[in-house]
């Protein structure tokens, strides 16, 4: 089954790019089955459905506009973002996200299983760089990450 690890985000507004840092944190300082794909979906929205579509397994990766302290880290399956029946703002690149999923339901091509993890960003200012509030999250992400995989039998080893 093949596996897709989806990083959504604008790399040039701090926070907003939490998805896309989280990928390259990733490939930086793991190695994978060969059936898992890291992707850069930036803002791409629809232009990245078929992504989504040859996937067998979906972990996207966003900032979300929701109660909490920035940081906050929070985890949804595709049936609760997808139907918006949780109370949550994904991004500013929203219409894209959301609506790329309900597309591929419709047509019938969205993976059963999807998980958002979504945070709460503290600024969205522009640079490149994210929140020390953030930036603490990667290593912690990669890690619930991971052990979802390997629960999974699927393996992501940290590189020395």
């Amino acid at each position: 089954m093949k596996v897709l690890i989806f990083g959504a985000g604008n790399l040039l507004l701090s926070d907003e790019g939490f998805g896309v840092h989280l990928v390259k944190y990733l490939a930086d300082n793991y190695s994978f089955d060969d059936d898992v794909e890291l992707y850069d979906g930036g803002t791409l929205g629809f232009m990245a459905s078929h992504k989504l579509e040859e996937a067998g397994r979906v972990y996207m990766v966003d900032v979300i506009t929701t109660p909490g302290e920035p940081g906050a880290l929070f985890r949804f399956e595709k049936d609760a973002f997808i139907g918006r029946t949780i109370p949550i703002k994904m991004s500013p690149h929203q219409l894209g996200i959301q609506e790329m999923l309900l597309l591929s339901e419709i047509r019938g091509r969205c993976p059963d299983q999807v998980t958002l993890f979504g945070i709460v960003p503290k600024s969205y200012e522009a640079g490149i760089e994210l929140s020390p509030e953030l930036a603490v999250r990667l290593p912690q992400l990669a890690g619930m990450i991971q052990q979802e995989l390997q629960a999974e039998g699927i393996k992501m080893e940290a590189r020395c």
